[in-house]
């Protein structure tokens, strides 16, 4: 699209290439959110900001965020895109809220941060000498990396036993567990191994790929880099999950639907399904905690399961790891060796993860009925020998990039942290054994995925 604006001025006052495409995006996205699925509308409707801003900025202004945002709510209104307008209206609104929260320093605790859970890992990893980076280092250095693994497996395996006893202890009543989690955090693996334990105690399981239900890549929204962005909701046919789910636990037989990933569609060909009176379906999904998701039943009907990389331990700068870059760290591992996707571009685009897991999945953790702590405090020094190498380089090389700056914090934050983590040999690794769900991410797991 031809344009005279070239730069955009940054909230931030950096000055960054105007990009028609990113109005586009945010004008398509919104729509999304509303059930709508015209890409070109959102075209033709930038072309109507463009053009008034064009006529009414002067010829050497440069653009702000705010003033491109301004046009578009104008734009949006007196097409009669109200409804459109209005998302896209609240979802500005909750962004500027988000930039004033950050920057108030607030000693109340948030509603959702599962403290109780918190509690109890730290005490864990108190009782178990892997508070600290340098703590680990020291049972490391001390040969006891086998031990290590050993006891952070048991740990998890224990939050799964508790899970499985509480969905046994409501049988009767439950017809759909839900295992729920943001990006990387061990949802698949932590599915099967929980079905395992259900199958155990007699309870008989139907797995129910909610992939299936995104719509055509053509009606995807996308993110402001314009790739495809399939971690919102609004990426799949939530109407339709909840009219299948309904009828299952009524006993009809639903026809389910079939996506071919290459592609990028919704097949024609369908599959029935038909839920026995002794089964419960079992979903993995990334927003199984999300509220449009499932709507149309019953609480008393689901068990929502909640699992993060919930890590207790400080780094030498005296602040926790985040548990973000754990996550980080096994996607692009995971990313790499099965989807054949640049490490560089994972973290590029984590930023993006992470504002979409702000909005639709943190907001609910305190929603679910169990919170699963998947992350290993051995994880760390296996990533180092993988990932350093990569972090060294990233840390420096977006130092001069405006556009990056979420990269830039987050690889020179990692990097630090690779730095000072004792690393193990493969030799070592041999100690993490194949029902590890961290074998999900560096491989040699004895599930199939």
């Amino acid at each position: 699209m031809d344009t005279r604006f070239t730069q955009v001025v940054k909230r931030t006052g950096a000055i960054v290439p105007f990009t028609p495409e990113r109005i586009t995006n945010a004008i398509y996205r919104a729509a999304v959110a509303v059930g709508g699925h015209d890409r070109t509308t959102a075209a033709k409707l930038t072309e109507q900001v463009i053009a008034l801003m064009e006529e009414q900025m002067p010829p050497d202004h440069i653009p702000t965020v705010e003033e491109v945002q301004d046009w578009v709510e104008k734009v949006l209104i007196e097409n009669g895109h109200a409804r459109v307008a209005k998302h896209y209206i609240l979802y500005r609104d909750e962004r500027a809220r988000a930039r004033e929260a950050k920057a108030e320093l607030s000693a109340r605790p948030s509603g959702n941060i599962p403290w109780r859970k918190i509690w109890y890992v730290l005490d864990w990893a108190v009782e178990h000498g892997l508070y600290s980076v340098d703590a680990l280092n020291e049972r490391i250095a001390r040969g006891e990396f086998p031990d290590v693994v050993r006891e952070s497996d048991a740990a998890y395996e224990q939050d799964l036993e508790n899970a499985a006893e509480l969905i046994k202890a409501r049988r009767e009543q439950v017809k759909i567990v839900i295992i729920a989690g943001p990006s990387s955090s061990g949802k698949t693996t932590t599915t099967i191994k929980l079905g395992l334990r259900l199958e155990h105690m007699g309870l008989r399981l139907v797995a129910l790929n909610v992939d299936n239900y995104f719509f055509d890549l053509a009606l995807h929204p996308k993110d402001e880099y314009g790739d495809y962005d399939f971690e919102t909701p609004q990426a799949l046919d939530l109407e339709l999950v909840n009219r299948h789910l309904a009828q299952l636990i009524a006993g009809q037989e639903t026809q389910m639907p079939r996506y071919d990933f290459k592609a990028g569609v919704r097949l024609p060909a369908t599959t029935p399904m038909r839920l026995k009176e002794n089964e419960i379906i079992l979903i993995d999904s990334l927003h199984g905690l999300y509220p449009g998701m499932m709507s149309a039943i019953p609480d008393e009907r689901k068990f929502k399961l909640y699992i993060e990389t919930l890590l207790q331990m400080k780094g030498r700068d005296g602040e926790y790891v985040h548990w973000t870059d754990l996550r980080l760290m096994r996607r692009m591992l995971r990313d790499a060796a099965h989807r054949s996707y640049d490490p560089q571009r994972t973290l590029e685009h984590w930023h993006y993860v992470r504002s979409s897991e702000k909005r639709h999945i943190i907001p609910y953790v305190n929603t679910c009925d169990y919170i699963v702590n998947g992350a290993l405090p051995y994880e760390l020094p296996v990533f180092r020998p993988r990932l350093m190498d990569h972090f060294a380089r990233w840390s420096t090389m977006y130092d001069n990039d405006p556009q990056r700056q979420d990269a830039m914090l987050r690889a020179k934050r990692v990097y630090a942290l690779l730095q000072s983590v004792t690393p193990v040999t493969d030799d070592a690794e041999r100690a993490i054994p194949p029902t590890s769900h961290l074998r999900e991410f560096i491989g040699e797991s004895c599930y199939k995925y």
